[in-house]
């Protein structure tokens, strides 16, 4: 019986090709910009800029959920079901929660980066200054990583498969 289990079962060989590590002071120094960024806005403009930058957050992930999941149900039904909203740094959004293809990755955060900033440069007529640049602050703030991400992985083959962690991004080849 155990060497039927053997000959039959089917087993998925990956080979890691590259690791792009996030430290924890690359992580924490992440961390204090929106800090420096609402001083400055603060500042700047005016003291109810908190307001405003508090408000973004929700509105900014929200750009971005709509957008990523719009994109996925464009490319598959399929990969839909692997993306989960997450509150890990420096993966704050919705993000794949298992393997994901590279490309699907690309075309998800591609799509919603420039489309973000396109709706965020379309609401600018008719939001308050403060509210357009907490937006857009916490928008690239979001992207940040997944682009820093992309920009690691941009010489590696389009084939791969990509695991998120804590701490770091894997990027493997079956």
């Amino acid at each position: 019986m155990p060497e039927d289990t053997v000959t039959n079962a089917t087993f998925y060989q990956y080979r890691l090709l590259k690791k792009l590590l996030f430290p924890k002071a690359l992580i924490m120094s992440y961390l204090t910009i929106p800090f420096i960024w609402l001083a400055a806005e603060m500042l700047f403009i005016s003291w109810t800029s908190i307001f405003f930058f508090i408000l973004s957050i929700p509105v900014a992930l929200w750009i971005q959920y709509v957008i990523s999941r719009s994109v996925l149900i464009v490319v598959s039904q399929v990969n839909r079901k692997r993306w989960k909203f997450s509150l890990h740094l420096p993966w704050i959004g919705y993000m794949p929660d298992q393997f994901i293809s590279y490309a699907v990755f690309r075309r998800v955060h591609y799509h919603s980066a420039w489309m973000g900033f396109c709706i965020i440069a379309i609401l600018i007529p008719w939001s308050p200054v403060s509210f357009t640049f907490s937006l857009f602050f916490w928008y690239l703030w979001l992207m940040t990583p997944r682009l820093f991400a992309l920009i690691g992985l941009r010489d590696q083959p389009k084939d791969g498969m990509l695991k998120f962690n804590e701490q770091d991004l894997s990027y493997y080849k079956q």
